[in-house]
């Protein structure tokens, strides 16, 4: 069994095989630490812009939102 940052980066490397034109990942830092978190977060980013796919994060950290070109946030119901 891969280690769980191994397998986000293989998720990653999955999600974008076929060159989709939107990827949709949910929660892909979930389960790592922060170190780990921004190595795999750095690698998804750049296959996707490689691929020149578009990404929609679905995420609670903050710090890996601020690395995306356009936040927009979910609020009781409202985006904003």
């Amino acid at each position: 069994m891969l280690p769980g940052g191994e397998q986000q980066r293989l998720a990653a490397a999955r999600a974008i095989t076929n060159r989709p034109a939107l990827v949709v990942p949910d929660e892909p830092t979930g389960n790592l630490d922060e170190a780990t978190a921004d190595i795999v977060f750095a690698e998804f980013l750049r296959l996707v812009r490689d691929e020149g796919s578009a990404a929609l994060v679905a995420t609670h950290n903050e710090r890996i939102a601020g690395k995306m070109d356009r936040v927009l946030r979910l609020h009781e119901g409202h985006i904003s």
